[in-house]
C-alpha cells in the first residue's frame, strides 16, 4: 500500500514524548496527508484493534460518524480484512459518504498497522442525496502500547459540493488536521477504555 509507505517515511523516530504532527502533499491532490503520533502510556494495543475493526459499533462511539455497517464481501475475510460503508458528518458543512476497507496489516516498525483505503467503484454508486461522496480516502492506525498515531488522505468529490463547501472542505481541512487527528486518536482510545 503506497500510503502506507508515505506515512512510515514521516513516522517520527526514536520515543514519543509529545504529540508530533506531520504533513505534506501528495501529487496533484487538493488536501495533504497528515500524520499525528501522540504518546499515551499503558494502551491495550489488542484492545484497541479489535475497537478498530469493530466497524457497526462506530456510531455513538466515534465522533462525526452517523452511519457506519460492515458489508459481507468474499473478497475480504474479517477480522483481517472488513469492507464497510460509512457516513461522517462535518460540522456545519454536511455529511460525506464512502465505501472502504480496513486491513489488519499486524506488525511494522514497531507498530501494530490497521490501514483503509477507499472503494472507489463502490463509493461513486453511493446515493448523492444521502451526501457528498468522497473522492479519495486513505488512512492507518499505528499502535504501541506507549504511543498511538492515526494518518489520513481524504477529500469529497467536488462536483457534489460546490466550489465554496470543497474549499472549506480541503483548505479548511488542512488548516484543521493536525487537531482533527489528534481528537481521533484520543476518541478511540478513550473508547477501547471503556469511557
Amino acid at each position: 500500500m503506497d500510503f502506507l509507505d508515505r506515512v512510515f517515511r514521516h513516522d517520527p523516530r526514536g520515543p514519543v514524548t509529545r504529540y508530533q504532527f506531520q504533513s505534506w502533499r501528495q501529487a496533484d491532490r487538493p488536501t495533504s496527508e497528515g500524520l499525528g503520533v501522540l504518546p499515551l502510556p499503558g494502551v491495550d494495543v489488542e484492545r484497541l484493534a479489535s475497537n478498530i475493526l469493530d466497524v457497526d459499533r462506530y456510531v455513538g462511539n466515534v465522533d462525526h460518524v452517523v452511519a457506519c455497517q460492515g458489508i459481507t464481501d468474499e473478497r475480504f475475510s474479517p477480522p483481517l480484512a472488513v469492507r464497510f460503508y460509512q457516513r461522517i458528518k462535518v460540522p456545519v458543512l454536511g455529511e460525506i459518504h464512502m465505501e472502504l476497507v480496513l486491513t489488519d496489516h499486524g506488525e511494522r516498525e514497531g507498530y501494530r498497522v490497521l490501514a483503509w483505503h477507499q472503494l472507489d467503484p463502490e463509493t461513486s454508486r453511493l446515493d448523492t442525496r444521502r451526501g457528498a461522496r468522497s473522492a479519495y480516502n486513505n488512512g492507518a492506525w499505528l499502535l504501541k502500547p506507549d504511543a498511538v498515531g492515526y494518518a489520513l488522505s481524504s477529500a469529497p468529490q467536488k462536483g457534489d459540493v460546490g466550489r465554496l463547501k470543497f474549499a472549506a472542505l480541503t483548505r479548511g481541512a488542512d488548516a484543521t488536521a493536525a487537531q482533527v487527528i489528534k481528537a481521533n486518536i484520543e476518541g478511540m482510545v478513550r473508547w477501547s477504555r471503556g469511557h
